[in-house]
């Protein structure tokens, strides 16, 4: 596909499926994270700002970030979460919304404890035991 996405075979983290043809992000060591953001909307991916129910910085962009997608096979929805920290880029995807916002939110829960991100003032000593407000989307709107 280009040098930042290519279909692949991979495997649910969630529920062990193999699915093909897949668009996984792949390490990208060219130009910047801004320029990967660029590249990876054209695929479907999106980078993900910010997390939780007051929307905190989620990783340190342009070296650090968390991209998702939604896409689906034949069996049903599949979702996509990517890393990318200063070009080295790992992908995982789940079947499940629930353990594809649980996989976000340890991420969240990463930056923030180690000074990457902003995040809530307070954290418990492990992402499993975040809050469920913390554990979601960001659905704040801006005021017009």
């Amino acid at each position: 596909m280009n040098n930042a996405v290519t279909k692949m075979t991979v495997t649910t983290k969630d529920t062990g499926e193999t699915i093909h043809d897949v668009p996984v992000l792949v390490n990208y060591h060219m130009n910047d994270g801004y320029d990967w953001m660029d590249v990876i909307s054209e695929h479907g991916w999106a980078v993900i700002p910010s997390w939780g129910c007051d929307g905190w910085d989620l990783g340190q962009w342009p070296y650090v970030m968390v991209a998702g997608i939604r896409t689906a096979d034949d069996i049903g929805n599949l979702f996509g979460m990517a890393t990318y920290c200063e070009g080295d880029v790992k992908t995982t995807f789940f079947r499940t919304k629930a353990r594809f916002w649980d996989a976000i939110s340890e991420q969240a829960f990463y930056h923030w404890t180690n000074g990457q991100a902003q995040g809530p003032d307070d954290l418990p000593v492990a992402a499993a035991e975040m809050p469920s407000r913390y554990r979601i989307p960001c659905a704040l709107q801006i005021a017009a």
